[in-house]
């Protein structure tokens, strides 16, 4: 990530401002890890949810990463071009799609998973394993989840 010029003083130190940089670092740490494995952050992010919810109706998982649901089918036309995930008529309702993964992209997911596991460890490089438990229960906190 390149250097960015210095905030003012009356700046740099809020928290917001110090959260908003570290999540930017976090970010581009992470794009460029899952970059190696050819995926995009909000493929991703579709990825995961599909996982997490599987099968998977396309407008809940629209509304279950919070992207519009004509984003999320570009995505998915994406993800389904290169055998990621599938979607056949939905079981309970054969008007709507269902979303599940495919093998590969359940491997896919898994290494993603590895690749942005490496990135948080450069970006909490130097933190011990009680600061980072401490940190992440603070963020937690701040982002009231």
């Amino acid at each position: 990530m390149p250097e960015t010029p210095h905030a003012p003083a009356l700046i740099r130190t809020l928290p917001s401002w110090l959260l908003g940089r570290a999540a930017a670092r976090g970010r581009a740490l992470v794009a460029e890890a899952l970059a190696a494995e050819g995926l995009r952050m909000w493929h991703h992010v579709v990825l995961a949810a599909t996982c997490d919810h599987q099968p998977v109706a396309q407008a809940e998982l629209a509304r279950s990463v919070a992207l519009d649901p004509k984003d999320v089918v570009g995505i998915l036309n994406d993800l389904e071009g290169d055998g990621y995930v599938r979607r056949a008529p939905d079981p309970a309702d054969r008007r709507k799609n269902a979303v599940s993964l495919t093998p590969e992209g359940e491997r896919l997911l898994a290494r993603c998973a590895a690749a942005a596991e490496r990135a948080n460890d450069a970006l909490l490089e130097g933190f011990t394993a009680r600061e980072r438990a401490d940190f992440l229960a603070m963020l937690e906190r701040a982002a009231r989840l």
